[in-house]
């Protein structure tokens, strides 16, 4: 089967399940679906990013939010902050916004797109579980174009597997931007947190 999770259009059937999440202290109940990662629960490289994750502010990029697992506990556990989820996957996306309404998150929003293509404006932070399966020339590209999206002071926050490129990510990434740092290696995850730091202290 030729289909991925980062499809734009999952042919699979539905087969929607409840899963409750508990995450930095929260507690959420989400919808999820057959075509979209994990579908299971929180995945493991996912959990990671989030426990590593400093306190957030601003304007806040969830790019390929899946059913939306990251956007709604950063939206609940930070409600003055403003999420934008996006996904290339229609039913990811469509997931996600369910799951923002279910739990009554009035500070985000969910829209489908392939990577920055619906995004506009600029983000004090752009964070991603990327899709390793769409390959190393899709996933560095949106490390590319981030930048483009990060206020003067912002930052994109990454989790890679160490076995899967974790180390060339992180040295893509200091091609590309001045500040590089690694935020947690754990559980054969790396969290690669990267800005330009243009502010002047």
């Amino acid at each position: 089967m030729s289909e991925h999770y980062f499809s734009q259009n999952p042919s699979s059937p539905h087969s929607e399940r409840s899963v409750w999440i508990s995450a930095l202290g929260e507690k959420l109940l989400f919808t999820t679906d057959a075509g979209v990662f994990s579908r299971d629960g929180l995945d493991s490289g996912t959990r990671i990013l989030l426990e590593a994750l400093p306190p957030l502010s601003g304007r806040v990029l969830d790019l390929g939010c899946g059913w939306g697992a990251v956007g709604c506990l950063l939206a609940k556990k930070y409600p003055e902050a403003e999420f934008l989820l996006t996904d290339i996957n229609q039913r990811a996306v469509e997931l996600s916004q369910r799951n923002l309404q279910e739990n009554g998150l009035k500070n985000a929003a969910a829209i489908q797109g392939d990577g920055f293509s619906s995004v506009t404006g600029a983000f004090r932070w752009i964070l991603t579980n990327p899709p390793i399966r769409a390959g190393k020339a899709v996933i560095y590209s949106l490390f590319s174009q981030a930048r483009s999206f990060l206020e003067p002071e912002g930052a994109l926050v990454i989790v890679i597997r160490k076995q899967q490129g974790a180390k060339s990510a992180e040295n893509y990434l200091r091609e590309l931007y001045s500040q590089v740092e690694c935020l947690d290696k754990s559980g054969g995850y790396w969290v690669l947190m990267a800005g330009c730091g243009k502010c002047d202290d």
